[in-house]
């Protein structure tokens, strides 16, 4: 009975992490581990040194080199999708891979064993994403997008200027007062939130669990009915995944006001894009500000690049990890520990 008592009770994870140092068949060696970092970023390699590893940079789009293989650690940033499936078959000691992604959909597609450890990269691209998503917003509010046209033609868009009205109940035109949800409620929109706040809108959200999370009300999917048509932008954060394909489709279009801008900078996969082409030529929503597609780059035949009042980005909202050297190394003495890591899918 002591012994039951005392014996350790790990998490999932950390049951695997323990499982794989004490079979020695899978664990790793007692020589330096190999550690694979790619070269598609730069990293500040200096700040890794110091553990029981040893660092080797690769080609993230070229097979992994021959004296690589035995690598027991993975970092992954804009991989080739070849590039995944050959280190799937061929690191056939490996342990975990860190992703640097928000969403590691290329690294799950690869076919890696499902004993290998995958960690993303959440929270790496918050800040860059927030401040996109911002720039979007007051481009909808600002119409930075017209006066660029106007200015091309060489025209002055006294529509645009001048007196104008105040807040307007009809329009989207300043942050102040505005009824911004935000679906996907994680931590880009935790980090966005306070500077839409701060611009005088009020903030609320959606996700599967309820509750509210810094003084923001965060709602749950069935209230959707509800808060639509009191939305004067709508803001996705989706990730991808099939519950959540297409879930901003022609029935719940319909309940946003006519008024109503929808951002876009989760997944493509969210929005029926046809549905979302329809609403705006028929005038029935106020815009859209989209930086991500069901296929990227955007089709030329994409009826979204000439609706009206859509503004295209090419994914530009993430993008650029920032801060990654801390969560590598964060995870690293953690897994050389057999504790649990951070960001585990």
């Amino acid at each position: 009975m002591l012994l039951s008592k005392l014996a350790p009770r790990f998490t999932p994870t950390a049951s695997r992490l323990y499982s794989s140092f004490a079979n020695p068949s899978i664990a790793p060696s007692r020589n330096t581990m190999k550690l694979l970092y790619p070269t598609s970023l730069k990293l500040d390699v200096k700040s890794l040194e110091g553990f029981a590893t040893s660092l080797h940079p690769y080609d993230v789009k070229a097979p992994i080199p021959d004296d690589l293989t035995d690598a027991e650690i993975l970092v992954t940033w804009t991989n080739s999708a070849d590039n995944l499936k050959d280190a799937a078959k061929r690191l056939t000691k490996l342990r975990w891979i860190q992703s640097l992604a928000a969403g590691p959909n290329d690294v799950l597609a690869a076919g890696f064993s499902k004993d290998v450890i995958v960690t993303t990269g959440s929270g790496l691209h918050d800040r860059t994403v927030a401040e996109h998503t911002l720039g979007l917003l007051l481009n909808a509010a600002r119409r930075f997008d017209q006066m660029r046209e106007f200015q091309l033609q060489r025209k002055w868009p006294a529509h645009l200027g001048g007196p104008q009205p105040d807040r307007p109940k009809d329009r989207f035109t300043t942050l102040r007062d505005a009824r911004v949800l935000i679906w996907g409620y994680g931590n880009i929109a935790k980090t966005l939130a306070p500077h839409l706040t701060a611009w005088g809108a009020t903030v609320r959200g959606i996700a599967r669990t309820p509750g509210v999370r810094d003084g923001v009300e965060v709602y749950a999917e069935d209230k959707l009915p509800e808060l639509l048509p009191q939305t004067d932008a709508l803001v996705m954060i989706l990730p991808g995944s099939e519950s959540t394909r297409d879930v901003l489709n022609a029935e719940r279009l319909k309940l946003l006001p006519r008024h109503a801008w929808v951002v876009n900078v989760g997944r493509g996969t969210s929005i029926d894009e046809e549905a979302l082409a329809d609403a705006l030529e028929e005038g029935r929503i106020g815009g859209a500000a989209l930086d991500v597609f069901k296929v990227e780059p955007l089709p030329e035949s994409s009826r979204l690049w000439t609706a009206p009042n859509a503004i295209i980005s090419p994914h530009a909202a993430g993008g650029r990890p920032q801060d990654a050297e801390a969560l590598i190394a964060y995870n690293l003495r953690r897994f050389l520990a057999g504790q649990e890591l951070k960001n585990v899918v």
